[in-house]
């Protein structure tokens, strides 16, 4: 008989080794109205924890899945955490790190730009932040998943969370995970986001008072989108035409295209009624329109957009945001701005029908770039190799909006029930009069459409300024900014 060959043991597998938290603090000063605040920053990744089954056990285990980076930053000598706001802040994209509202407006250090927000000469610089409100609340810097350091843990794949629902919950236990941890269950709660971060933390109110029992005191949203009906372009969509229009009209005020003389607020009062009175009628008329009627139109629209009538009749009385930019300032060789239509860009050719850049864009990528980069390091002391993603165009293009399948996205429904559900919810409106991108025009039309009792109307504040998307990089809106969410942090707390 043959001999029996021992069996070979089973080999172990490999244990990988528990993710952990990675966090560095480091003890700062500034001066802020005259006061000098000593504070604390806690940087690094938080690993974020998911129940999930396991198989073998045949039950739900908390499994390690995200490393989300953060900034946080504590005033030192608060013996009362209850009576200390604390505000966790993010931008949007989707696919952008929080570094823009960071180092442009709520942090203590900020990106040296001109005063009117163009960049410098390289190499950039940070400097403190005289118009932080650090002095009224302790801030918290989230960058979501694929942004900034966020990550996946070892193993985990990033795409789950390039989604609507996935961003919200992610983001959403985070602050969570963060509110436990450093004792601040008390305190005084915001949002801060920035375009799509108003959609985020529209969102985070009715996912943080559902999931978590987390009542918030106010939201600050700077640039605000919460329903996309109202800038999606469409053939089947005549909204954003309408409400696109004061934009254009600030827009071609500034760059002095406007037909007639006029002060920048008495033009938009007149753009403001001519849109949701003659224009939205003719455009819901459509081929109804009569011939004097439509002449009528085309008339205004190209006294209030600074745009021929040629051009207009052409569009069949629809102009598109895409060719806006490139129209205006045609016959001149340059484009404007979306996000900030004061800029003006230059393409290799005259004749297409859109610009190939966004000029703010151009302006602020590097400084802020640079900026980051050395701060994280030499301040901050949080060392990786990994690449700081600013803003992911890979995240952006690849986004689900599978929660809102067959329809347009829209949070402003969420938004009124947590206002409903809690009435002392304040909310702040930064809009800027030259920001193409999320018009003032089509926010004021979302909040009067938010079917909000009339006893909780008084708790939303609209603020308005003469620059763009990010007013805060223009130093005379920076100042005003400051000043208005310092009120309304103080009413809100």
């Amino acid at each position: 008989m043959p001999e029996k060959k021992d069996a070979k043991p089973e080999e172990k597998k490999e244990e990988k080794p528990t993710p952990k938290d990675n966090l560095v603090t480091t003890k700062h000063s500034i001066k802020i109205g005259g006061q000098t605040i000593k504070y604390t920053v806690t940087t690094g990744t938080m690993i974020l924890k998911e129940e999930v089954l396991d198989k073998d056990k045949d039950a739900e285990v908390e499994k390690p899945r995200a490393q989300i980076f953060f900034v946080a930053y504590t005033k030192d000598g608060v013996s009362n955490k209850a009576k200390r706001p604390i505000t966790f802040s993010f931008n949007g994209g989707p696919g952008s790190s929080s570094v823009w509202l960071h180092l442009g407006v709520l942090g203590p250090r900020r990106v040296v730009l001109t005063d009117e927000g163009e960049m410098p000469k390289p190499p950039f610089q940070l400097t403190d932040n005289q118009y932080s409100i650090l002095d009224e609340t302790d801030l918290v810097f989230i960058d979501p998943m694929s942004t900034g350091f966020s990550r996946p843990v070892e193993g985990e794949k990033s795409k789950e969370w390039h989604g609507f629902s996935k961003d919200i919950e992610s983001v959403g236990d985070f602050i969570r995970l963060y509110t436990t941890r450093y004792n601040r269950w008390l305190s005084p709660k915001f949002l801060a986001g920035e375009s799509y971060g108003t959609t985020r933390a529209a969102g985070l109110s009715g996912y943080l008072q559902e999931r978590h029992g987390m009542f918030l005191n106010g939201l600050l949203l700077i640039s605000a989108v919460l329903d996309f009906t109202t800038i999606d372009f469409n053939l089947n969509n005549d909204l954003p035409y309408i409400l696109f229009l004061p934009a254009y009209t600030a827009t071609a005020w500034y760059h002095d295209q406007l037909k007639f003389k006029s002060t920048l607020q008495a033009a938009l009062k007149e753009a403001e009624e001519f849109a949701k009175g003659e224009y939205a009628s003719a455009l819901l008329k459509g081929a109804a329109l009569t011939a004097a009627e439509r002449a009528s139109v085309v008339a205004k629209l190209s006294k209030y957009t600074g745009i021929s009538t040629e051009f207009i009749e052409r569009t069949d009385l629809r102009i598109l945001d895409q060719h806006y930019f490139k129209e205006l300032l045609r016959e001149r060789g340059k484009t404007v701005g979306r996000l900030d239509s004061r800029y003006t860009g230059t393409d290799r050719s005259g004749v297409t029908a859109m610009p190939e850049y966004d000029p703010l864009f151009a302006q602020i990528n590097g400084p802020y770039t640079a900026a980051f980069n050395d701060y994280i390091r030499t301040e901050l002391k949080f060392e990786t190799d990994s690449v700081y993603e600013i803003l992911s165009g890979k995240v952006w293009m690849n986004w689900s909006y599978g929660y809102f399948q067959n329809q347009y996205v829209n949070v402003a429904e969420t938004l009124r029930g947590s206002m409903t559900f809690n009435k002392y919810l304040k909310v702040f409106v930064a809009n800027g009069y030259y920001d193409l991108g999320t018009p003032y025009f089509a926010t004021e039309y979302t909040f009067n459409h938010l079917g909000l009792d009339a006893s909780l109307r008084k708790n939303i504040r609209m603020s308005y300024y003469e620059a763009g998307h990010m007013m805060y990089i223009h130093m005379p809106s920076l100042k005003t900014l400051k000043k208005d969410m310092t009120k309304f942090i103080k009413d809100a707390s």
